[in-house]
């Protein structure tokens, strides 16, 4: 059986990184203006004006919206990606 290091049991390290997850994906997602939900990775959310507005909400405005985009990952665009490297002559 694997002995804790300094004191930090599996169960706690488990909530520690769920924590640490949940609120970097809150200080840094998007908030729909009317219900105030988060929206999923790869929903679409619409502009009318004012804020963002989810999927579920969009029905009880009228009209095109001015713009939509998809949520994206917290981390998306800061991940590491492979790089050819200079071939030799």
């Amino acid at each position: 059986m694997l002995r804790p290091i300094l004191g930090i049991s599996e169960a706690d390290l488990e909530r520690a990184l769920l924590r640490k997850g949940v609120s970097a994906r809150a200080a840094g997602g998007v908030v729909c203006s009317d219900c105030g939900r988060h929206p999923l990775i790869g929903e679409r959310v619409h502009h009318f004006g004012g804020g963002p507005v989810c999927a579920l909400c969009r029905g009880g405005h009228t009209g095109e919206p001015s713009g939509s985009e998809i949520v994206h990952h917290v981390e998306h665009g800061v991940s590491v990606r492979r790089r050819e490297l200079p071939r030799a002559a």
